[in-house]
């Protein structure tokens, strides 16, 4: 568990205030978050964010603020130094993700691949 600048996957403020109102949304107590990435669109990987009801076993587990963020183990070498941030304007608003991992994206944005 860390609360230190060297975690595996920079939250900034903004993207750790919208996981809170998701969390406080959601109408049941959950531990927190969990990043993960999914096998999806044009060039292999997309990240996902679920609610995580508890820490398993081998979760990378980062607290910010009070808030739980569970990293998949079998995914932290890939968005390793990765930010995410939450970003919001008059078309559209979600998460993103720098990950200076990533060698290429798809053309919808949608996917990534290392």
């Amino acid at each position: 568990m860390t609360d230190a600048p060297n975690a595996p996957i920079d939250i900034t403020d903004a993207a750790l205030l919208r996981i809170k109102e998701l969390l406080s949304a959601r109408g049941k107590a959950s531990y927190g978050i969990r990043i993960g990435l999914k096998t999806k669109g044009c060039t292999g990987l997309s990240y996902a964010i679920e609610y995580a009801d508890a820490k398993n076993p081998f979760d990378e587990e980062i607290v910010k603020d009070g808030i739980h963020i569970l990293l998949d183990p079998k995914v932290i070498m890939f968005i390793l130094g990765t930010t995410m941030d939450f970003v919001e304007d008059k078309i559209k608003s979600g998460f993103t993700f720098e990950n200076p991992n990533e060698k290429g994206r798809c053309g919808c944005g949608k996917s990534f691949h290392v």
